[in-house]
Parts: C-alpha cells; structure tokens; sequence
C-alpha cells in the first residue's frame, strides 16, 4: 500500500504546475494556504467565532456535503477556517458543498470545555435546517479534520455514545457515519504527553475539571473513549508529520478495531503535518481520493 501512494505522490509532484508544492510544507505555507469566498457565511451564535461558511458547487443538487473542521492547536495562534478554504475551493470544483466549521478555541471566552464541543454540535445540527433551501444531501456526509480539527471531527461524529450526564450531550445528533481525520489528535487520554510537546496544550484546557458528577474528563471529550461508535475512521497522516506522527493513527486504528469499528491508516509519503491539508500539496490527490469514496462518489 505504501508502495502505491508513493507512486501516486510521485506522480502528483511530476506533474506539478501553477505553484502546486512539491517539497514538504511547513508552517509558514500552511498559514499562507487561503481559497474563494464562501456563498454565504452563517452565524449560529452571538459570539465572534460562532460561525461557518457554506460553499456551493455550481448546479442544483443535491450536493454531497463535506464538513470541514480547521485545527491550529485547539488556539487562536494557528490560523483556522481561512487555512481550510484551500480544500473548501477544491472540493467545490468536484460537485461537493462545503461547511467550513468556525468555532471558539480554548483561548476565546466561551472556548474549551464545554463550550468549544457545543459549538462544533450546534454548526453541525444546523445543517438540517440549511439543507432543503441549499439542495445538501444529509444522506451523503462526510467529516473532514485536521490536526486538532480530527480530535473534534472524530467526537462530533461520536456523539451518540455521550453519557446522558454530559453536558455536551443531545437526544438526536447529526448521524455521521464516516470520518477523515487528517493528522487528527483524538485520544486525548492516552496521547496526552505528545498534546502537551506538539502543542503545548494541558488537559484542563481541552477536557475541563474533573467533579463528583464528572470524575473521568475524557469519557465526554475523547473520542477513544466514546468506541465504538458506529463510524468508519479514515486516519491519515504524513510519513514526516512530527506533531501528529502516523503512530498515532495507527494507535487509534487498532483501538477502534479492537472495540468493533471499521478504522484504517493512510500514511502520505514524504508529507509532513500541513501537506495534509493542502490542496496544492501533491497528497491532495490521495486525500482527496478518499473523500470521494466516503461520499460514495466515482474516482
């Protein structure tokens, strides 16, 4: 397999033109990464980052849809939704909407937990209301994180197994029923230490205070923790990403195996934590391979 997308990398960075990056990015290009406007930006809250962005294809439907959800650290540091129009503008050319998810990081008022987690549900329940007047077929979903983006795109679409106790918790979440996390950060329990080196991250910012009615923070926070969840889990992530290495794919692959999901591990040859994300990245073409096929569209 590994053999076969190096092929296809090396025949995406041949066949490069028009600024395509052939070399592993880094961060600096990524924060330079931006794409076209949306078709309209919709706010689902009063404060600054409760918001999202709808891209719609040309045509009148309905659109497959794929849910975009930035990382950046969980912070405001690392850019974030104007990062993800790259994949948005790519996306929208193949006959796909786009949601481009905003929401508020741990170091917003409101941000962390619970209110970073219910912000990421709410956008995402919305879009039952936007889907009839916008043509988006809620059949056809597909989350798609990056980074810390994974950890909240693979809870998102875990909901349904949140303990009734939680905060977080809503009778009749969005059915989701596959995920691209792309050099996701999701078992915050077990990949704590790598959180704390890659992204300077404490686990009170991202999972709150323990309490007597919540003793366990990660049992509402952490993906790894809510399996199984009924979800197909495409991990991906670069053979040079340092900040989410694909060991971490691999681990959480196994574990959402062991538990009785359907999870696998795609590791992009030569590609480091922002190629991930790219459209002008030569792994834009394995990346983008697998959306498709998780919306169920021809390759």
């Amino acid at each position: 397999m590994l053999k076969k997308m190096r092929s296809r990398l090396q025949a995406a960075v041949e066949g490069s033109a028009g600024g395509v990056v052939t070399t592993p990015m880094t961060l600096e290009d990524y924060l330079a990464l931006n794409g076209p406007a949306p078709a309209q930006q919709v706010a689902y809250g009063a404060a600054p980052s409760q918001f999202a962005q709808l891209f719609l294809p040309a045509g009148a439907g309905p659109f497959p849809l794929v849910v975009l959800i930035h990382g950046g650290c969980w912070t405001q540091a690392f850019g974030g939704i104007t990062q993800m129009r790259s994949m948005a503008g790519s996306l929208v050319e193949q006959g796909i909407a786009v949601w481009n998810v905003e929401y508020r990081r741990y170091d917003e008022e409101g941000g962390g937990y619970p209110g970073m987690y219910q912000d990421v549900a709410t956008a995402l329940d919305l879009l039952r209301t936007l889907a009839p007047q916008h043509q988006l077929d809620l059949a056809r979903v597909v989350l798609v994180g990056h980074s810390a983006g994974g950890h909240l795109a693979q809870w998102a679409a875990s909901r349904a197994r949140l303990p009734r106790s939680s905060p977080l918790y809503v009778a009749d979440p969005l059915p989701v029923p596959v995920v691209v996390s792309l050099g996701g950060l999701a078992d915050l329990r077990h990949e704590e230490a790598l959180i704390k080196t890659s992204c300077e991250r404490d686990m009170v910012q991202l999972a709150g205070v323990a309490s007597a009615a919540r003793p366990d923070i990660f049992s509402d926070t952490s993906p790894a923790e809510m399996l199984p969840a009924g979800v197909r889990t495409v991990l991906i992530h670069g053979e040079l990403d340092t900040i989410s290495p694909p060991r971490v794919g691999q681990d959480y692959a196994r574990r959402a195996q062991a538990a009785g999901d359907a999870a696998q591990l795609l590791v992009l040859p030569g590609a480091s934590h922002y190629d991930e994300v790219a459209a002008t990245s030569p792994s834009w073409s394995i990346v983008s391979a697998q959306i498709r096929q998780a919306l169920g569209l021809a390759q």
